[in-house]
């Protein structure tokens, strides 16, 4: 049976440069699962890799699309299981790093992303519903209807939510089925944590690090070009672009930043909790990542990866 790695956690946690450390030591390469990270010049903003960072490990799944496009979970599933079985095919077992919970999902479950066809009556209903109300007024709804799907989608995340909704109105909600686990791979599943507060703490230290990065300019040169676009309401983007519109100051996007970024982690907490196929390390005070990376390889090659 082919075979990869996972691994996973809420953002600012440390998978970039953990995964990067252990693909290095088991000579393997990295498949990033960022549903932001896919698109080109969205770098500061979403904490992409830069090449240092990647410690001359093989990276893929990053900047392969334009912020125009209209990227879907059945496409990064596609497209990573095809990079999973070539690698395995050199003998290399690559590590599937990143927090986006869909994307995890598509490759350790059964999710039939083509079983359900669109339906424009019923997208246009609530796309309308979104433009009158807000999209977090349809996440609301989606809440109400499945609340275990919202947890692992942001608040923003409109064509997500749209088309959730319009499969369960179809009455076809299987392509979902979080029960039904992939069977076809073996897989070891590695989550990170720390206590919330630290991880609260880093995550608006990170955000400030941004904003000093440039994200601001970042945002403005996106919003230029692909104005309307779905990846730009990923958060540090959408909180931005108001910001640029005059709508408020840039003490408050910044707050908005940090704000959002804590409810998404606690998402994503919510949703990895649950599944006890994961194994977690505790990476809180990491002074030395270098260890728990020597942790994490030890407990792989003990699982006869």
């Amino acid at each position: 049976m082919n075979r990869f790695i996972v691994i996973t956690g809420p953002t600012a946690t440390g998978k970039t440069a953990l995964s990067a450390l252990v693909a290095k030591g088991l000579g393997s390469q990295v498949i990033c699962a960022d549903s932001a990270q896919i698109y080109r010049g969205m770098d500061i903003g979403t904490a992409k890799a830069t090449k240092e960072e990647m410690l001359g490990v093989r990276h893929h799944m990053i900047d392969i699309a334009d912020p125009g496009e209209d990227y879907t979970v059945a496409r990064f599933q596609r497209e990573a299981f095809r990079i999973i079985d070539s690698l395995n095919e050199k003998g290399v077992t690559p590590v599937v790093s990143g927090g986006t919970g869909l994307y995890i999902n598509s490759l350790v479950y059964e999710l039939d992303f083509a079983s359900v066809k669109k339906n424009d009556a019923i997208r246009q209903k609530y796309a309308q519903l979104a433009d009158d109300k807000s999209d977090l007024y349809l996440y609301n709804i989606l809440k109400e209807k499945d609340p275990n799907f919202a947890n692992i989608i942001s608040a923003n995340d409109r064509k997500r939510i749209i088309r959730r909704l319009e499969v369960l109105e179809s009455g076809a909600a299987q392509d979902y089925d979080f029960r039904r686990r992939n069977e076809r791979y073996l897989y070891l599943m590695i989550g990170l944590t720390m206590p919330r507060s630290e991880l609260y703490r880093r995550i608006n230290e990170r955000v400030d690090s941004m904003i000093e990065k440039g994200l601001v300019e970042e945002a403005k040169g996106l919003y230029e070009r692909y104005a309307g676009a779905n990846a730009l309401k990923a958060i540090g983007y959408k909180e931005i672009i108001p910001y640029l519109n005059g709508e408020y100051d840039l003490e408050e996007a910044v707050r908005l930043i940090k704000r959002n970024t804590r409810r998404f982690a606690k998402r994503q907490i919510t949703w990895f909790k649950r599944d006890e196929r994961i194994k977690w390390f505790d990476v809180s005070g990491c002074t030395c990542i270098d260890s728990v990376a020597n942790d994490i390889i030890r407990y792989i090659k003990g699982k006869g990866f």
